[in-house]
């Protein structure tokens, strides 16, 4: 099993039209060490410079949050890290995993009770609640049936960068058939969750290249994927229609992308003229 290690550079931050007095931010952009990657050092660096402190969320996601009170027209936060990561693993067989009984049962559905209601962007309409009604359907295992909503979406909905905004929902993109990672995320994640399957959306980072050359840096991408429950939690990445591997980073978990963005904040002062983000990869393994 060939290990991969990451570094990733993600600078993000907000213009403003004019001095800003004071501003109040958390920023979602550390990894966390779980069982497929093993975070070797990470840090959050914030400018104009501000004292941090973390904390973990509802969620589980790791929190940095700052607050700025001297006067500013640029806000920039630079989160390093270096991550060890691994290939898919174990995957569960499409005939495995959890029945649609097992699902049912009191237990799971309130232990999972919040991960399968839908959202304002994971909502469907009639026609996507019919098609994850026939997906079930012809459909043995909720893992089988996970796997070919993945494939679904994968084969209707064209990623197209730019072809969306921040706020288009799982329908506008079913829509348009076209959207960005978080679109086909939340679309991937309403269908499941429709069919009783606890589904759950997932923020990161991916390296753009399966072959990536050890040392080369690349423009790297934050990427979104889905994970959905089936006994355990197991992770795929809709958009490429591939299991969660060595290529992929995770920093955050929620509902949907509300729960997990990289950075936001509340502010007094005037007008947010734009958001800049750049990400950087460098396979070091």
């Amino acid at each position: 099993m060939d290990s991969w290690r990451l570094k990733i550079k993600h600078e993000t931050g907000f213009t403003y039209a004019g001095k800003v007095g004071s501003s109040y931010n958390e920023a979602r952009m550390s990894p966390r060490n779980e069982a497929r990657q093993a975070v070797l050092d990470a840090r959050v660096e914030v400018w104009p410079p501000a004292r941090t402190y973390r904390y973990e969320d509802y969620w589980g996601t790791g929190v940095t949050a700052f607050d700025v009170h001297a006067a500013h027209e640029k806000l920039t936060v630079t989160a390093t890290a270096t991550v060890e990561t691994l290939p898919p693993g174990d995957l569960i067989d499409p005939a495995g995993g959890a029945s649609w009984d097992d699902l049912a049962v009191a237990d799971a559905v309130d232990r999972w009770h919040e991960l399968l209601l839908p959202t304002a962007r994971t909502a469907l309409d009639e026609e996507l609640a019919s098609l994850a009604e026939a997906i079930r359907g012809g459909s043995a295992t909720p893992h089988a049936a996970a796997l070919s909503v993945c494939e679904k979406v994968r084969e209707e909905v064209a990623y197209v960068p730019g072809s969306t905004g921040v706020q288009t929902d799982a329908v506008q993109a079913w829509r348009l058939r076209s959207g960005v990672c978080q679109d086909i995320s939340h679309l991937t994640v309403g269908l499941l969750r429709a069919m009783s399957l606890p589904a759950r959306y997932v923020s990161g980072y991916l390296h753009p290249s399966p072959t990536a050359a050890i040392g080369d840096s690349v423009v790297g991408q934050s990427h979104a994927w889905v994970e959905w429950w089936v006994g355990r939690w197991t992770a795929f990445d809709p958009t490429n229609g591939v299991p969660v591997g060595e290529r992929h980073v995770s920093v955050g978990r929620g509902r949907d992308y509300g729960d997990v963005p990289p950075l936001k904040g509340v502010y007094s002062g005037p007008a947010n003229t734009g958001q800049g983000v750049e990400v950087t990869i460098t396979r070091l393994r």
